[in-house]
């Protein structure tokens, strides 16, 4: 029941704000909230003010006792949400599939069925000694993606 009401809660203020989306919502031990978002357009400390204020506000102390955290996504958390990866594309990610196929590049392209990831590679050349830098494309569906996140670079 607890649980219902904050989540109904949550839902409504990210309803009024399509701009920001859920990644993580939880009720732990103790009645302890903890709320992950992120934003199309990153996330300000406003925006997790309005979002705790939107559950907090809206539930009443004296009928449970609860306490509320509401954070943004990490700059190294795992990508898990379709609407992250477009908001990275430009910028360069690790991704590894269930295949175990494992790639480093920059995400040049997302939809709602796969990501685009461009890099360029040395190999053999077909005749001849010595090697030849060559354009590389994959397109993976977001079904084979295991995990991935951006590459900070520094």
């Amino acid at each position: 029941m607890f649980r219902d009401t904050v989540f109904e809660l949550l839902n409504e203020s990210l309803q009024k704000r399509p701009d920001l989306f859920l990644i993580d919502f939880e009720i732990l031990e103790g009645n302890r909230i903890r709320v992950i978002i992120d934003g199309d357009s990153g996330v300000l400390v406003g925006d997790c003010i309005y979002v705790s204020r939107a559950i907090e506000h809206n539930l009443d102390r004296e009928d449970q006792d609860f306490s509320l955290e509401v954070s943004s996504v990490g700059a190294s958390s795992p990508l898990t949400h379709m609407r992250q990866y477009k908001k990275h594309i430009g910028r360069k990610i690790k991704v590894e599939t269930f295949e175990k196929q494992k790639y480093e590049a920059v995400l040049t392209a997302a939809n709602d069925i796969n990501i685009v990831l461009e890099w360029k590679a040395r190999e053999p050349k077909q005749i001849g000694k010595g090697k030849v830098t060559v354009e590389k494309i994959v397109t993976i569906p977001y079904q084979d993606i295991e995990k991935s996140q951006i590459k900070l670079v520094f």
